[in-house]
């Protein structure tokens, strides 16, 4: 198994409240609220954090996502159904998923501590079954995809 793993990330939310919305996935609901947005769709878009020509593209994906309180589940990509499912939970620390329907074994480990009473750090874990030619192949983009995970979940809001 190859780990990539991100960099530590500062948030401005206590550990049990950034714990007790990554454990239930129901509350990932918001992002598809707001790809349905079109003035945050809009925002996006003057930003620059997206390039222009895949904001609808991503809003389509974002779209088709199947949400469940312990799967997401991307339905009918070139591969079939695609879904990262919780397998453990370890209050108030951890969530571990795995991924199911992809041509590769893979898990995800999204662990959260305590920095102070309000305020938590987080890091994101992949775990890829890899030959050595996909190593080579995947190696840049999975540890660039693990830290915009990272960077996203550090920017989303816990509220508490």
């Amino acid at each position: 198994m190859t780990k990539f793993e991100s960099s530590i990330k500062q948030i401005h939310s206590p550990q049990a409240a950034v714990y007790n919305k990554l454990s239930d996935l129901n509350n990932l609901h918001y992002i598809q609220e707001r790809a349905a947005d079109p003035t945050y769709m809009e925002q996006l878009k003057a930003s620059g954090q997206v390039p222009e020509d895949k904001i609808e593209q991503i809003r389509e994906a974002l779209m088709k996502l199947e949400i469940t309180t312990d799967t997401i589940t991307y339905p009918g990509s070139p591969i079939g159904n695609v879904t990262l499912h919780i397998v453990e939970r370890d209050e108030p620390k951890c969530v571990k998923f795995e991924l199911l329907g992809a041509p590769i074994q893979g898990n995800l480990w999204i662990q959260v501590l305590p920095t102070s009473t309000y305020e938590s750090k987080l890091k994101c874990t992949i775990g890829a079954e890899l030959n050595f030619l996909m190593k080579q192949v995947a190696k840049k983009p999975l540890q660039e995809g693990v830290e915009k995970l990272a960077e996203i979940l550090a920017a989303m809001p816990y509220g508490y």
